[in-house]
């Protein structure tokens, strides 16, 4: 079996005559959206694989290595014209069903529709946010029974971190978290940290796979909420 990378099987291709005594000229487009170098977003370096990460009672689970699905790149045709063929590497999304099956559980919490009634210039929950937690979930390593409420405002504020330049409307996670009491905060940050380790700090979600997991159920209501259709 070959074991060369599919650029490396492109580029033979190029040398290799058609069926009709041409050779096949192949254009290899590496395009590789997703999650960026596990730096982003955090400050300590990662763990060796094989350790294992002792979590707070909030995540409650001790695993061994990463459990979370890493995305995998796969090749695929972009266009095929007479003897020209343009190869595109995607990388195959991490999300899986279950993942979606949480977020929407979590949709159906109390406290989460009351902060999402309340986000009415979508600052903090917009479509893309909301998506970016999903992806979040799918990079935790958690199983799905052991996402509470916490990963979910966890993972948002966390999105809103990597995405939004005004920091202050995510504040008010904490009001309808705790209320006006701050001795919780803390804790909720070292739960933050935490979690961002379990992705391997892998923060970064781009725009496509974002479109991804949206396509997966894009009759979801929370997929309406979209900055761009709101009243100037």
């Amino acid at each position: 079996m070959d074991n060369r990378p599919p650029s490396s099987q492109a580029e033979d291709e190029t040398c290799q005559s058609s069926s009709s005594g041409y050779p096949l000229e192949v254009t290899v487009y590496e395009e590789i959206p997703g999650p960026s170098a596990p730096w982003a977003g955090c400050t300590s370096p990662p763990q060796r694989p094989g350790r294992k990460r002792k979590r707070s009672v909030a995540f409650r689970a001790e695993v061994e290595g990463d459990p979370a699905a890493e995305a995998q790149d796969t090749w695929v045709v972009e266009w095929l014209i007479g003897l020209k063929m343009k190869l595109k590497r995607q990388r195959v999304s991490s999300v899986l069903p279950e993942h979606h099956e949480v977020f929407n559980r979590m949709l159906e919490d109390p406290v989460v529709k009351k902060f999402l009634a309340w986000d009415k210039r979508l600052e903090v929950s917009d479509k893309y946010l909301l998506s970016m937690v999903i992806a979040y979930f799918s990079r935790a390593g958690l199983f799905p029974w052991q996402f509470q409420r916490i990963h979910f405002f966890i993972a948002l504020y966390v999105a809103s971190d990597m995405e939004e330049d005004n920091q202050a409307p995510k504040q008010a996670i904490f009001l309808f978290l705790y209320g006006k009491n701050r001795s919780q905060r803390p804790l909720f940050h070292k739960l933050r940290s935490q979690f961002i380790r379990s992705m391997g700090w892998k923060t970064r979600v781009t725009r496509e796979e974002c479109e991804q997991i949206q396509a997966f159920d894009p009759e979801l209501w929370v997929w309406g909420r979209d900055r761009t259709l709101l009243p100037q």
